[in-house]
């Protein structure tokens, strides 16, 4: 028995056995158990499902027919080689699309086809079908009109003739909507207590009688609308106005600028002759200048100049007795 384990066929036997099952082992813990070729050819035919969101087409004669209720994407899910499904979706050079070339005016559930795509992916699209609505197409050129909250302009501000640019526009829809448009309007949200110029590009709605918006195509979408907000002005004479003189002191007033622009509500304007201006002169003992911040009366939004110069003189009363007498 000993002997039979010595022979040299045996062992060898013995040793082929083990190194096959090491090489076995070994191979199958390692990520290099495929050679390269055989792990990008596996990535090649590994299956891969996406599902992604795509434009839906309309084939129709536009010149003739509008169509509404179809949803603008529908979603299309791909399944096939991970390659292929990425490539797809990458380019996208397919489209979904429904075919209303031979259907006739009024409801329709009609399928949804999809062109385009590889033969090696096979592919689902929801939904399926769509409701639509053909209709008669009607164009029409309608003026702007301009929309806003007059009484968030600042107290003082006036408004001026509001403007749009264009004018009008053209609207395109089907004909029922198109017919129950009574305006295209701009709509315009000031900020309360505005007081300069409003200029802004402002989309565009079309509204039916009792204010509902209806569904049409409006060229160009948006328009320029300027709201100019301005305020009046009136110059007038600076009237100095003396508080708390002192007895044995004789003032002299002077102002270089006799003058003030006030700017303000054109009524509350035409209620000022002149604008006073009290001139403290408790505390002036001696010639001095003050400047002195014009205080504006109600309605009067701004002044220029807003800060005025007043030369006082002062002299003491009895000096002023001597030289009279």
């Amino acid at each position: 028995m000993k002997e039979f384990w010595k022979k040299s066929w045996f062992i060898r036997l013995v040793s082929l056995l083990i190194a096959v099952l090491l090489v076995i082992y070994v191979n199958s813990t390692q990520e290099g158990f495929l050679s390269q070729g055989q792990t990008d050819k596996t990535k090649q035919t590994a299956n891969k499902t996406q599902t992604i969101k795509v434009p839906l087409q309309v084939s129709v004669d536009t010149d003739k027919f509008y169509v509404v209720g179809y949803p603008e994407k529908v979603s299309v899910t791909l399944e096939g080689s991970t390659a292929l499904v990425t490539s797809t979706i990458n380019t996208q050079n397919f489209r979904a699309y429904i075919d209303l070339t031979k259907k006739s005016i009024g409801q329709h559930n009609v399928k949804v086809h999809v062109n385009g795509i590889n033969k090696q992916i096979s592919y689902s699209v929801n939904p399926r079908s769509v409701e639509v609505n053909i209709q008669r197409r009607k164009s029409t050129t309608m003026p702007i009109q301009i929309e806003y909250n007059k009484s968030a302009v600042g107290e003082g501000y006036q408004l001026g003739h509001s403007s749009v640019y264009p004018q009008q526009v053209e609207v395109t829809g089907a004909r029922s909507e198109v017919d129950q448009i009574d305006q295209i309007i701009a709509k315009v949200v000031l900020p309360n207590g505005i007081d300069h110029t409003y200029e802004r590009q402002v989309s565009l709605i079309a509204e039916d009688r009792k204010g509902r918006q209806l569904n049409v195509v409006i060229d160009p979408a948006t328009a320029k609308v300027t709201i100019p907000i301005t305020t009046s002005k009136k110059a007038v004479k600076i009237k100095l106005k003396p508080e708390h003189e002192k007895v044995d002191k004789v003032y002299s007033l002077t102002v270089k600028n006799k003058y003030v622009t006030l700017f303000g509500n054109e009524k509350d304007l035409a209620k000022i002759k002149n604008l006073e201006v009290p001139v403290d002169l408790g505390s002036v003992t001696s010639t001095t200048t003050k400047t002195i911040t014009l205080d504006l009366p109600d309605g009067i939004v701004k002044s220029n100049p807003t800060q005025i110069a007043v030369e006082v003189k002062v002299d003491n009363a009895n000096d002023s007795k001597d030289k009279n007498n």
